[in-house]
């Protein structure tokens, strides 16, 4: 059932975030499902090789910290149905990504290239099919 590797496995699980999934109503398993891949990817996206560069080492953790919440807040998206939830979900997305954006050019690193996130693709074709 779980596809994670046992350190992050038992991270979400004393965390408290895995155990739920176990008794969850099965309506919501993707749900938690991809909130503890997203959970594993961050954790194991914090702990980056130390460089010898405190600020681009807190950079190299913060970004899979922010982009973590960026892939929950996209499962609220997916899954949620409360409109107040799903508006902050939005906002954590947009906050993120700037928090995300200036954290890197504050080092001089190169942005990604801007794209839509899955939600927002999918929100836009159905508006235009409309």
């Amino acid at each position: 059932m779980w596809n994670l590797p046992p350190k992050t496995l038992l991270a979400l699980i004393l965390a408290g975030i895995a155990a739920p999934a176990y008794a969850a109503d099965p309506a919501e398993k993707p749900f938690l499902a991809e909130n503890a891949a997203a959970m594993g990817k961050m954790m194991d996206g914090m702990a980056p090789k130390p460089s010898g560069d405190v600020d681009k080492d807190f950079v190299a953790m913060m970004v899979p910290h922010h982009q973590g919440a960026i892939d929950m807040a996209q499962a609220e998206l997916r899954h949620g149905h409360n409109e107040q939830l799903r508006r902050i979900a939005q906002e954590i997305i947009v906050e993120q990504q700037q928090e995300i954006a200036a954290m890197r050019l504050a080092l001089g690193q190169p942005l990604p290239p801007s794209v839509a996130s899955p939600d927002q693709a999918a929100a836009t074709t159905m508006h235009k099919d409309h």
